[in-house]
């Protein structure tokens, strides 16, 4: 009985600043000496240093202590029950060490946070426990989330002493009194994970292990040890420096935790002093844990204990309830089976929705999961029911109602899912352009050469002597040279030609019904009875033409339209038994489009054009002239975007000659004919949509 009123009496007396050479040292004087050292943690922002007292009450007769010295500036002491918390408040980060003397406890700030920038002291992540060197387990590395790196090592025990240093763009780590196996002793490239650490060097240097860890880039780095697996996380450092997220989804305060066997639910209770969060810990939360935090965000810091020990957590305000993952997964379980049970005893209640721009029948349909294109109301598995199994709906089409049969809370479910569906669909008006243009050009030149003899019919001799009594005459063709010679009737005068190569102007360029001008003359003799005849055509054609269509169509989003305007062809079909019928085939101008808007106000236009004319008349009818574009396009509202560029060129030349005859140069002209064409088409298809601008909400 006597011991307890003794512990109780533990007072603290005072809290004093002091320098000792050169170190700044916090004494707190009590009014008995503890038996062991006090446990506390770190926090870096803003910066503070925490120690518990457990057994000791608040002497001094006020919560803040002004100090207003070196690193220091006050100190608050806050008790609960039989424990008493003091919070050293300084003005730039600092870590400590705890030392006792007689009935004091100086706390021995680190002076490395206050030295200039260009000094690297080494950081004293863990004190050296072991006497004897003891063998590293495993050195290993793996990429966290958010591109970070971390070096993963697997110490033999939590007594093994860790010092952190930054050399220039280096971190060096020191295992202290340990020794690393061959087989660890090597080189890691671990540039191809894509985080900041391109390389890890282990060496052994006397009786430590050095990590020579390299990054890359703009980094920063914090390190955590969980019992004996000691982790050096490498970030890439975030580009805004008011922010303190270091990790995927940790923005809290950074903190520094050092604590050896502590139980689970008093190290969860240190984070909740920490944070405005209170902490509620369920009773099966039990153990111990050994962890070893740095600069590490509070919610990082509690994501790792909870890790640790199988734990869950959720929140609720600013409540967190922390159990085993078990227990939080059967009380979920619990939780949704009597929601379940209340909804199918709680009573249903019926309530009318009036639609204004959706089918009632189509909402129905899908209120009760059938296939809205299945017509019968037949069920349908790739829907799913959103009623409830005890809710029901009647559709009314004359008013477009709905009658909703259901409990409460899904009633309110399908209320504000019809006000998202029932709302006037955006429209779009499509304009097109088809353009049709074509250019054509033809040439030809020819000639008619031919000779006539009259002589015989005169009396006289046809022809020329080549010998004795013979001759020989000239004509155009068998019937020519026989009726000069009196062999037959009288001349004709179409068969004294013997070169017949006018211009050929049959071809598409020079039109249907063109002909070439053409220029004669004759040669004869004196007494009219021998004559020469030549006949010079030629022709040159040139055309341009262009035929413009502009069909238009306005339809609802994501709802296909067509216009089309042309004509019909009859043909006849035969069918097995021999009889025929008729049939017709379309030659039109058609347009056929679906349009999508985007969320930017984009049109996505699934398109089908089609420019078809009457051809050339066949004995099966008349072929049609198919000019066809389909796809599809992404065009902002009110641009143009041409989607057809069928462009067709054609180019002849042709030459008809007498043989020999038309390769003399000079006179060859007048033994053959020569035509050239050029025919160049193209079809342009303009695209315009418009959405139509929205009415003013109805409601």
């Amino acid at each position: 009985m006597a011991a307890s009123p003794a512990l109780a009496q533990t007072a603290i007396r005072s809290i004093n600043s002091l320098q000792q050479a050169g170190v700044e040292v916090v004494r707190i004087e009590l009014s008995q000496p503890l038996t062991e050292l006090p446990k506390g943690f770190t926090v870096q922002t803003p910066p503070r240093i925490a120690i518990d007292l457990p057994g000791v009450v608040n002497g001094i007769g006020r919560s803040l202590v002004e100090i207003n010295q070196g690193n220091l500036r006050s100190a608050n002491v806050a008790q609960a029950g039989e424990r008493t918390r003091v919070v050293l408040n300084l003005r730039q980060a600092s870590s400590y060490r705890a030392e006792l003397q007689d009935s004091a406890l100086l706390l021995v700030l680190d002076s490395g946070s206050a030295a200039p920038a260009g000094a690297n002291e080494p950081l004293h992540f863990a004190q050296s426990l072991n006497a004897e060197s003891q063998a590293l387990r495993d050195i290993d590395f793996r990429r966290g989330q958010d591109g970070a790196g971390r070096v993963v090592v697997n110490l033999p025990s939590n007594q093994v002493g860790v010092d952190i240093q930054q050399q220039g763009q280096k971190l060096v780590v020191e295992f202290l009194r340990s020794n690393a196996p061959e087989a660890l002793r090597r080189r890691l490239d671990v540039s191809d994970f894509g985080s900041p650490v391109q390389s890890i060097v282990t060496t052994q240097v006397g009786d430590r292990v050095r990590m020579v860890v390299e990054p890359k880039g703009a980094w920063e780095h914090s390190a955590y040890q969980s019992d004996n697996q000691f982790v050096l996380e490498v970030r890439p450092q975030k580009v805004d420096p008011n922010k303190l997220t270091t990790g995927p989804g940790y923005a809290g305060d950074k903190l520094s935790l050092n604590f050896q066997n502590i139980e689970v639910r008093a190290l969860l209770q240190v984070i909740a002093d920490f944070t405005n969060f209170n902490v509620v810990t369920s009773d099966t939360v039990t153990g111990n844990v050994t962890l070893r935090l740095k600069d590490v965000p509070w919610d990082q810091a509690l994501d790792i204990i909870m890790q640790a020990k199988g734990l869950g957590l959720r929140k609720s305000g600013n409540v967190l309830w922390i159990a085993p993952k078990d227990e939080l997964a059967s009380k979920e379980k619990l939780d949704l089976e009597s929601k379940a049970q209340i909804s199918s005893l709680e009573p249903v209640r019926t309530q009318s929705i009036q639609l204004n721009y959706t089918k009632a029948e189509e909402v129905a349909k899908g209120l009760t999961g059938q296939n809205a294109g299945g017509g019968g109301g037949g069920s349908s598995g790739a829907t799913a029911r959103i009623l409830s199994p005890r809710g029901s709906v009647i559709s009314e089409s004359r008013t477009n109602q709905l009658f909703v049969t259901d409990i409460p809370s899904k009633l309110e479910e399908i209320t504000a899912m019809i006000a998202k569906i029932d709302i006037p669909v955006r429209q779009v008006l499509i304009e097109a352009r088809i353009v049709e243009a074509d250019d054509k050009f033809g040439r030809s030149l020819g000639v008619k050469l031919g000779a006539s003899d009259l002589r015989a019919q005169q009396g006289g001799i046809p022809g020329y002597n080549v010998g004795g009594s013979n001759y020989v005459t000239v004509g155009g063709n068998y019937k020519g040279v026989g009726s000069q010679t009196n062999q037959g009737v009288a001349t004709d005068y179409a068969n004294t030609q013997f070169v017949n190569l006018p211009a050929n102007v049959t071809s598409d360029s020079f039109g249907a019904t063109a002909s070439a001008a053409t220029f004669a003359l004759s040669l004869f003799s004196a007494t009219a009875n021998r004559f020469l005849n030549l006949e010079i055509s030629a022709l040159e054609a040139d055309g341009k033409g262009k035929i413009v269509s502009s069909p238009r169509v306005i339809t609802a989003d994501q709802v296909k339209a067509l216009i089309e305007q042309g004509e019909e062809l009859p043909y006849q079909v035969a069918t097995s038994s021999g009889a025929t019928s008729i049939q017709f085939k379309k030659a039109v101008l058609k347009l056929e489009v679906t349009p999508q808007i985007t969320p930017e106000g984009s049109v996505i236009l699934d398109v089908d054009v089609n420019k078809d004319s009457r051809g050339t008349l066949t004995p099966q009818g008349y072929a049609i002239n198919n000019k066809h574009v389909k796809t599809q396009v992404l065009v902002e509202n009110g641009g143009t975007v041409v989607i057809g560029g069928i462009f067709t060129q054609d180019e002849g030349e042709q030459e008809s000659k007498v043989p020999l005859l038309g390769d003399i140069p000079g006179l060859g002209y007048l033994f053959k004919n020569k035509s050239r064409t050029t025919s160049k088409t193209e079809l342009l298809i303009f695209l315009t949509p418009k959405v139509v601008s929205e009415r003013a909400t109805v409601r």
